[in-house]
């Protein structure tokens, strides 16, 4: 979980704004988002008469509709003899949701990371002596609500065996720690060995004043230069705007929103899942 106060005003790139106004102009109509929903939930690719048969239209407006859809990439036709069979792009379940975010200015096109860093704010590794700030800045995001589910602030040893040696940092502003980020692996498979969970934490009087932009400039950075490491995924809860916002500035991309996930307080909360594949990146889009 993340929590910062660091909004980066986007800007949507005018080529993704044509892209994105294709998109929905080609959802603009309702039985083409029908037509789309079923093949998405369809089993396996769909032939045309049985996507009019579900649908309770006739297979001449199907296919037309297919072909627009087709058009910009939503759904991929083959001819198998002389029928076709259709299939969801795959590439749309994180391109759609990720065109919806830029036009709502939750962010930008993925840069690398942010680049109007503040100038009164530098980033180190962690040391031994820093734990008690970072477990007070930890328990200072916990009293918001919004940065974890954890309620209580875990203790030093704990926090030594979760985080990856290497990806631990602290970022220091009037001589003082202002906030923390550090990594931790997803899973002790070997499948999942390059890939980390990533929290970036900011002192309650540190917030709005860039500490969350250095600290995740040189997260993503560290990540980028360790060959072991080739995602970083992180889950916010969608009220915390600044913290999505910051996430889309260093390249993370919404993956998609988990429901309902968990409980906290005894009320179910809903998390965005956010990843960013180190090395850097582009813009999802449906091909």
């Amino acid at each position: 979980m993340t929590l910062t106060h660091d909004p980066a005003p986007p800007d949507l790139d005018p080529a993704d704004a044509a892209a994105y106004a294709s998109w929905f102009a080609c959802l603009a109509e309702p039985t083409r988002v029908r037509l789309l929903h079923t093949v998405a939930a369809w089993p396996g690719a769909a032939g045309v008469g049985e996507l009019a048969a579900a649908l309770g239209i006739g297979q001449p407006t199907v296919s037309h509709h297919l072909r627009k859809l087709a058009e910009v990439g939503f759904v991929v036709l083959a001819k198998e003899g002389t029928s076709t069979r259709v299939h969801i792009n795959p590439a749309c379940c994180t391109g759609l949701p990720h065109a919806a975010d830029a036009v709502m200015g939750l962010l930008a096109s993925r840069p690398c990371c942010p680049t109007d860093l503040p100038a009164d704010v530098s980033v180190r590794a962690m040391e031994p002596g820093d734990t008690e700030d970072v477990r007070r800045i930890y328990a200072e995001g916990i009293a918001t609500g919004d940065a974890t589910f954890e309620t209580e602030a875990p203790t030093a040893e704990e926090l030594e065996a979760e985080w990856l040696e290497g990806h631990r940092w602290v970022a220091e502003r009037d001589g003082r720690v202002a906030g923390w980020a550090a990594a931790a692996p997803v899973s002790p498979r070997a499948a999942y060995s390059g890939v980390a969970e990533t929290s970036v934490y900011v002192a309650e009087d540190a917030r709005g004043q860039g500490v969350g932009k250095a600290l995740i400039h040189r997260q993503v950075t560290g990540a980028d230069t360790d060959e072991g490491l080739w995602t970083l995924q992180t889950s916010i809860f969608p009220e915390n705007k600044a913290s999505l916002a910051l996430h889309h500035s260093a390249g993370f991309r919404t993956v998609g929103i988990r429901e309902r996930i968990a409980r906290l307080d005894g009320r179910w909360r809903d998390t965005v899942l956010l990843e960013r594949r180190c090395n850097g990146g582009c813009t999802p889009e449906p091909a």
